[in-house]
């Protein structure tokens, strides 16, 4: 991937080093990592399955504590630059697409943490994989994610760990667009297997949503190189529900998939990639996912 030398974003928090407080999550993170928490995590990283559960439940009251301050300046590490560019990226991707549509695009905030941190969800963990909080408008990501992915599911690529920012902003942009605060109204009233399902169709948007960001970046900058495609692919192969249900248990439960397999995830973040159409990405309105 090509990326070096690009702008920057002034929109990341570096709280890595800087601790995190307690207590569970109050209002619903919407992450890529969650199904990946719920059968590895607590094996693999050494966290309570009960705070998993809770997690993934939205249970739990959200404790306010202070957070250590970011760094005034920002890092100058090949990670951090990384991030920073690769966030630049979507916002002027968005940015441009919201404009043509005669919307305002609202650039959110990645805040890199290590271990835990506060955010206006509740704690945030290294188990719980990247995430978006709806609530404060911020990706959270902890790095050490990036190392999961290439020893337990062994993949690799910048090109990889920048779909995995993608897909996280993707949800920024439905919380932008109202889909996500209208899926979770629906999901509070439906029952358990529906919620999953609709959650799902949420998961997937962000994914062809990420596709969709990468088309655009690259018509303008250029930044995909040969087997780019194949890393993020996948990467999409790796965390699709049946891939991970298969590998923790050895069996898969579809009612319980919150994210989609591994073929829908592949197929919708292609139909972005190859289109670039947002329209396109209506997993709501879709009759085969």
């Amino acid at each position: 991937m090509k990326w070096e030398g690009n702008r920057e974003s002034d929109n990341v928090e570096d709280r890595r080093g800087a601790g995190g407080g307690g207590g569970g999550f109050g209002g619903r993170s919407i992450g890529i990592g969650t199904i990946v928490v719920a059968l590895v995590g607590s094996y693999f990283l050494g966290v309570s399955p009960m705070t998993i559960l809770n997690l993934l439940s939205g249970g739990g009251g959200m404790t306010t504590e202070q957070q250590a301050p970011a760094r005034s300046t920002p890092a100058s590490d090949p990670e951090s630059k990384f991030v920073r560019t690769v966030l630049a990226d979507t916002e002027d991707t968005w940015t441009a697409l919201f404009s043509a549509g005669g919307e305002t695009y609202v650039k959110p905030k990645l805040v890199l943490f290590s271990d835990r941190t506060s955010t206006a969800c509740g704690t945030g963990e290294t188990a719980t994989g990247p995430f978006y909080c709806p609530a404060d408008q911020k990706v959270y990501i902890d790095l050490s994610f990036y190392r999961l992915m290439q020893e337990r599911f062994k993949v690799s690529g910048e090109f990889a760990e920048a779909y995995v920012i993608a897909h996280e902003v993707g949800h920024h942009v439905q919380n932008l667009m109202g889909i996500s605060g209208k899926v979770d109204e629906q999901r509070r009233r439906a029952s358990e297997t529906q919620a999953n399902a609709m959650s799902v169709r949420l998961e997937l948007q962000a994914d062809c949503f990420a596709g969709v960001w990468a088309f655009h970046a690259n018509q303008t900058r250029h930044i995909l190189e040969q087997g780019d495609i194949e890393t993020a692919l996948k990467a999409a192969t790796a965390i699709g529900d049946d891939a991970l249900q298969r590998q923790a248990q050895g069996r898969v439960v579809p009612d319980s998939f919150t994210h989609g397999t591994s073929e829908q995830r592949v197929r919708w973040f292609k139909k972005g990639i190859e289109n670039g159409k947002v329209a396109l990405c209506d997993t709501f309105q879709a009759r085969q996912l």
